[in-house]
């Protein structure tokens, strides 16, 4: 579910501060192209995300 993901990757970037889309997107079982929308969704949120 789009809602757990969003909300693991926030706990995730909170421990860890830095991480690999393809990590993300291996950790989930989902494409990169997907976690760089979640990423987009979590800074819409008000969730001040860096991505480089």
């Amino acid at each position: 579910m789009k809602l757990d993901r969003l909300l693991a990757m926030t706990m995730i970037l909170i421990n860890r501060r830095k991480v690999r889309a393809q990590e993300l997107a291996e950790m989930f079982g989902v494409s990169v192209r997907t976690v760089y929308r979640d990423m987009e969704a979590l800074s819409r949120a008000g969730i001040p995300v860096i991505a480089y």
